[in-house]
Parts: C-alpha cells; structure tokens; sequence
C-alpha cells in the first residue's frame, strides 16, 4: 500500500484567486502584488535560521570549502543564479559557490522530465564536484519534498558535510534531512502549485541573504561596497573606479591611477590610498588583515 503524503503548502488553493480567469488584466496585477507584498514579511520570520546558515557558510569557504546550492526546477534555477552571480560581484573563485540543478545544465532552460524524483542523481551530482567535508550543501525545494534535494542532503550529512534546507511549507520533510531548516510559509500561491511565483520571490530573497552576508563576514564588502568587484567588462570598471572614490574620497583620476597599479583589484587600491603605499604593500596590509579592507587600512602600533 501506498503511504499517502500530505498536500504541501505550495499545492492548496488560493481563495482569493478562485476566479482569476475571469478577472480583468488591472485585478490580476492588484492581487498578485498584494500576495507578493506577504514574501518579505514570511521571509523576516526565518531571520535567525537564515543567520544560521549564514555562520556555515561562513565557516566553509574560511577553512577552503565550498557554498554548494541544490535543487530542481525553479528552485534549482535561482541557486544556480545566485551562485552565478557571485564571482563578479565578489571576487570569488567559482568554485567556490556551486550550483546543481537537477538533469544537469540543459534544465537551465529546458524540463528535464524525471530528474528531480530521483535521490540516487542528488548523490552522483555531489560525488561529482568531489564533496567533502569542509562543505556546506543548501538542499533548495519549494515542495519540501523533492527526492533529489533529499538524497544529496542525506549524502552530504553523512559526508560530514554542513547541511541547509530552504523550503516553502511548514513541517516540510527536507528540514528533518538538515542541520539548519529554513521554512518561508507564504501562503497559497495565486496560481494553484506555480511555485516560480511567492515561493519562487522567498527563495530568492533567502539566497540574497545568504551570499551577501557570507561574503560581507569573508571580507569582501567595505562599509556598503562591493570591493573585491571583478571589473570584467566596461560597466564594471566604471564601478570599481567609483567604488575606488567613494571609499577614499578621492577624485576620478587618482582612482583610475590606483586601480591601474593595483590591476583592478577595488580593495588593493583602497588601501592604497588611504594608507599612503604602493599597491604591493597595500596587498601585504591586506594579507596581514585577512582581506578586511577596515584591518588593513588600521594604523600600525
């Protein structure tokens, strides 16, 4: 006999949406943005689990892991995003923050049909990237209930790997499989089951905490901005230039000047100027301040 499993959150109606159909356009937009205008509010609620996260990833990529983000579908979709979006903006290596997706990368843009019931391709994708121990795996399911999310939290768990699960529906079951269980109640969706909707804004939103307060506590961020910014394209190196200004309060030149020297590296040129050195002695500060721009640019007794 079949055990039957619990409609999860995702998956009730909305009442508020029974006749969406026959709505007009200007009704349909009001009583998305009222649900989405809920997210943050479910979000503030997971505050300290989501800090708790935060302390493992910390920890991971300090002692040379990696931030490995997992899931299916849109869920899998935003970590892979997130993880994406992490060398440019901080400097990171890409192998450091890492985003599986169940049925590989053609499922960025295609379903793969199947991949995300299975558990055994949650472990072969963490067997793959050669996890350890010093990692720590963020299992990503708006359900709760994804197998292939389950199988590599169980995978990485008895790796000894540090475990995160981020569902959308209270008691889920991937939270029992983790060391820190995130769960975002946002409600029904107005869409009966489209999780790409509020489950899909909750977990973004999650994943923007959790990266940007890691890399803030690595060190990569100096009062608001983004110094280990990787200027790879023009709009970037614009960035860097006035992130170079901003920090120093120096004009555009000598930003450009500094940023050359220290060849394009945002912090290098920072401390740099504030110290008053050469950009190889502002690396060493940096190095002597474990990459915190506030350590290396403090006045030496």
């Amino acid at each position: 006999m079949t055990t039957a499993h619990p409609t999860p959150a995702t998956e009730t109606a909305n009442p508020l949406t029974g006749g969406l159909d026959a709505m007009s356009v200007t009704e349909i937009l009001r009583v998305m943005n009222d649900e989405d205008a809920g997210v943050p509010v479910a979000v503030a609620v997971a505050v300290p689990q989501i800090a708790r996260a935060v302390d493992l990833a910390v920890a991971a990529i300090s002692s040379g892991g990696r931030l490995v983000y997992l899931g299916a579908g849109t869920s899998g979709r935003l970590g892979v995003l997130d993880a994406a979006e992490c060398p440019p903006t901080f400097g990171t290596d890409p192998d450091q923050v890492v985003g599986l997706l169940a049925g590989g990368h053609q499922a960025m843009f295609r379903a793969v049909e199947g991949a995300e019931d299975s558990r055994q391709l949650g472990v072969d994708d963490l067997v793959t990237i050669g996890l350890t121990d010093r990692d720590v795996v963020v299992g990503i399911a708006a359900s709760g209930r994804t197998p292939y999310v389950l199988g590599a939290l169980d995978h990485a768990r008895a790796a000894g790997a540090s475990t995160v699960a981020i569902s959308c529906s209270p008691d889920a079951e991937i939270s029992g499989h983790a060391d820190v269980a995130i769960e975002i109640d946002n409600g029904p969706e107005v869409l009966t089951g489209s999780t790409r909707l509020k489950a899909g804004t909750s977990q973004k939103l999650v994943l923007n905490m959790i990266s940007t307060a890691t890399m803030v506590r690595l060190g990569k961020v100096y009062g608001n901005l983004m110094v280990d910014v990787r200027p790879s394209n023009e709009k970037l190196v614009a960035r860097a230039r006035r992130i170079v200004q901003a920090a120093t309060d120096c004009d555009a030149e000598t930003a450009r000047r500094a940023l050359d020297d220290a060849d394009g590296h945002a912090k290098t040129a920072i401390v740099a100027i504030l110290c008053g050195v050469d950009a190889e002695t502002a690396r060493d500060r940096l190095i002597a301040g474990a990459g915190f721009v506030r350590e290396a640019v403090r006045p030496r007794t």
